[in-house]
């Protein structure tokens, strides 16, 4: 964790040490959560779960068709399982809300009317609020509910930070429009018991602008 938030830090000292011009944009679009390494017996149940990403960000470059991109954003991530035969006859569905703030350093390679952009880098997040909503028969429970999860406490759910790193792709048009995808890769543990260690991965896809 502190190798994470020196490599934060020291991208934000770098991004403010530039001379050139800096811009801001924002972008949304649709998240697809899981979980690595869940029970086996779960393992061949578990589907992506849908959500939404919201970011705003500031370009910064610090040399030719290379920037420094800090940020804020409010990520939809968690998991679903679809359980049917001995496992169950129901859904478990996962819904959970975490701001994260990233830093990515971003490579911008000209090609027709704009830019193919590449860009990876560290995030930290903290969960915000979260869901478990059951239906049908899950883990020989019946019927519907769902409860808050918590992350804080000697009874949490959920371990409050989510710290990894980000990797993203796409197309910047030269009037601004954006069209992006990304990939969380979640390198903390989110298990707050001594059981298994579970960490977040989220694919997104979406669009947006940048001023």
């Amino acid at each position: 964790m502190k190798k994470l938030l020196l490599s934060i830090g020291a991208a934000f000292l770098l991004a403010a040490g530039a001379q050139a011009q800096t811009s801001y944009g924002l972008k949304a679009g649709v998240n697809l959560g899981k979980y690595s390494n869940v029970p086996e017996a779960s393992k061949d149940f578990q589907k992506n779960n849908v959500s939404f990403y919201v970011t705003g960000f500031a370009d910064i470059p610090v040399a030719p068709q290379f920037s420094i991109q800090p940020g804020v954003s409010l990520q939809g991530k968690g998991s679903k399982f679809e359980y049917d035969g001995d496992a169950g006859d129901g859904s478990s569905t996962l819904n959970v809300m975490s701001i994260e703030v990233p830093v990515n350093a971003v490579y911008y390679i000209p090609a027709g009317s704009g830019n193919v952009f590449l860009g990876a880098g560290p995030y930290v997040g903290f969960n915000i609020s979260g869901k478990n909503k059951i239906k049908g028969n899950v883990a020989g429970v019946g019927g519907e509910g769902e409860y808050d999860l918590s992350f804080s406490g000697d009874d949490k759910d959920m371990n409050l930070i989510d710290a990894g790193a980000n990797f993203m792709a796409g197309y910047k048009f030269n009037n601004g429009l954006l069209i992006n995808a990304g990939y969380g890769l979640g390198l903390t543990n989110l298990n707050p018991d001594s059981g298994d260690k579970y960490s977040s991965r989220v694919l997104s896809f979406g669009l947006g602008f940048q001023f």
